[in-house]
């Protein structure tokens, strides 16, 4: 491989949310933090050079999305993913989640009701009720391992006053590529009661051998039309803290209305190195992601060899896509809320409480596999010696 992804780097008072905010979320800072959804790797080079050679100009001003920029998403999206978009369909905002919230304040009135289908990354329960949106929620079913779409009950929430569904794809926290007829199943529901689809599609790089990760507007001109898709290459490349993303969507009115919201709040320029080192990202980047996803593939093996060998009470979810990997501590027999205390107190672990996602993802842990093999043999070991003596 042409990059370490074994190497361990320093991260401890950078101000970085995953290590320095231990205390503040876990009231201790002596964990091995493996919960926040960044990884432990290094940003590659040649974003940072980008940066650096942007730095040498002595002025940081306002700047704006150059056209190189948008032609270099263009790109990626159709080399990755094999949809070819437009200029004018591409938009910018300073996060994917921002966008969530953007986009339901363009879209949606207060009193309406959007559905999300749980367990599901967090934010989007507070981006629904937090702008006084009504929330429904359609529970994931889990099958041989594999959460799968609960369309029956999904169509029987519906009514006048529901506008839109938040999609999760790739789901985060299962790890879920959805596969073609999913998609069509539920976006054929949308299209015959006008629900607009919110996509987040924020972990479409990041999967695995043997699938496929299918933009939701790629569908069809019909299922485009009542589209938003939200992405960024902060999973991607690990530079979230630049905060940059972006949105498509060919429909012109739904652009404009998107648009309109994300000026309104004058949030629509980005910033300097964001923008710079997104192109850098989806000009260079595609070497980087054939060995970060070989990597990431032998994390996940590592991680079910060993729970398969050391903690067979606990079942491995095979995950189709992100660094992120959902536990099922139920199998062990211990209370949610003892294992909580277990992993912080005597494994000494940070990892996202599957309640965070939602009631019914009580008994589950999300743990986050960007990291070098070693901090997450180390993990898996200090987990597995304070589990075992229990079962």
């Amino acid at each position: 491989m042409a990059y370490n992804f074994d190497e361990i780097i320093q991260r401890k008072n950078t101000s970085c949310y995953k290590y320095d905010l231990l205390d503040k979320y876990y009231m201790r800072n002596d964990l091995l933090p493996m919960w926040v959804a960044d990884m432990d790797f290094r940003t590659p080079d040649f974003v940072l050079d980008a940066i650096r050679e942007r730095l040498e100009h002595p002025v940081l001003g306002y700047s704006f999305q150059s056209e190189s920029l948008v032609e270099s998403i263009k790109g990626w999206v159709n080399r990755r993913h094999g949809w070819e978009i437009q200029s004018n369909w591409v938009g910018f905002t300073p996060g994917v989640v921002p966008a969530l919230n953007l986009a339901i304040l363009a879209f949606t009135e207060p009193g309406d009701k959007i559905i999300i289908q749980t367990p599901v990354y967090f934010p989007f329960y507070s981006a629904v009720t937090e702008h006084g949106r009504e929330l429904v929620l359609n529970p994931l079913k889990m099958c041989n391992d594999r959460y799968q779409m609960d369309l029956n009950h999904l169509e029987s929430v519906i009514d006048s006053k529901t506008k839109m569904i938040l999609l999760c794809s790739p789901h985060n926290p299962a790890g879920n590529v959805w596969r073609s007829d999913e998609l069509r199943a539920l976006a054929d529901i949308c299209i015959r009661h006008n629900l607009l689809i919110v996509s987040d599609e924020i972990h479409a790089d990041v999967v695995y051998s043997g699938n496929k990760h299918i933009p939701t507007a790629m569908l069809s001109g019909a299922v485009a039309e009542q589209t938003i898709t939200l992405m960024a290459p902060s999973k991607t490349f690990n530079f979230a803290g630049l905060a940059t993303s972006y949105y498509i969507i060919s429909n012109s009115k739904l652009f404009r209305k998107m648009e309109a919201e994300v000026r309104k709040l004058h949030i629509n320029t980005g910033n300097i190195l964001g923008n710079v080192a997104m192109e850098a990202a989806y000009t260079y980047g595609d070497e980087w992601l054939k060995e970060l996803l070989a990597y990431l593939e032998g994390n996940c093996a590592f991680v079910r060899n060993f729970i398969n060998s050391q903690m067979p009470a606990v079942r491995y979810i095979p995950p189709e896509a992100t660094f992120l990997i959902w536990l099922d501590f139920k199998g062990t027999r211990i209370s949610d809320h003892d294992v909580r205390h277990i992993l912080l107190d005597d494994a000494r672990v940070a990892l996202s409480n599957g309640v965070l996602f939602g009631k019914d993802g009580a008994n589950y842990q999300r743990i986050n596999i960007g990291c070098p093999r070693s901090l997450l043999e180390q993990g898996l070991s200090q987990i597995a010696r304070a589990i075992t003596p229990l079962l």
